[in-house]
C-alpha cells in the first residue's frame, strides 16, 4: 500500500470539486468521527457471535474505507506522515505494554 499514491488520488478527487475550502482539520475530525460511529452501527445490537452476511460486509468495506479515507486526508492536511508516526506509536505502546505484562490481558498500563 503505497499511503503517498492514496493521498494524491484524494487530493486530485478534492481538487476536482473545489472541496478543499471545506476541509479544515475541524471539519475533517468531525466527519471522521461521524463515519467512526457509522462504522459502529453496523455492530450495534449485533450478538458477538454473529458472522456479517454480505449485505453487512459491504456496509463495513464502505465505513473502513470512510474513515480510511478522512484519515489519510487529516494526515496530508496536517503534514504528518501516518506510516511514521504509526511506527513510533507501536515503539511507545511496546515500552508502556511489554509482553511480560500485558501478554494476555486487557489491563491498561497504569494497573500493571
Amino acid at each position: 500500500m503505497n499511503l503517498n499514491s492514496l493521498q494524491n488520488k484524494i487530493k486530485e478527487f478534492v481538487d476536482e470539486r473545489d472541496w478543499d475550502q471545506f476541509h479544515s482539520l475541524k471539519n475533517l475530525s468531525m466527519a471522521l468521527s461521524v463515519e467512526s460511529s457509522e462504522l459502529l452501527e453496523i455492530f450495534q445490537w449485533a450478538k458477538e457471535d454473529e458472522a456479517l452476511d454480505s449485505k453487512k460486509k459491504e456496509s463495513l468495506q464502505d465505513e473502513l474505507a470512510d474513515v480510511f479515507y478522512y484519515l489519510l486526508r487529516i494526515a496530508d492536511k496536517s503534514g504528518i506522515n501516518l506510516e511514521q508516526a504509526l511506527l513510533e506509536k507501536l515503539q511507545k505502546n511496546a515500552a508502556k505494554y511489554p509482553v511480560d505484562k500485558a501478554r494476555g490481558n486487557s489491563r491498561k498500563y497504569t494497573e500493571f
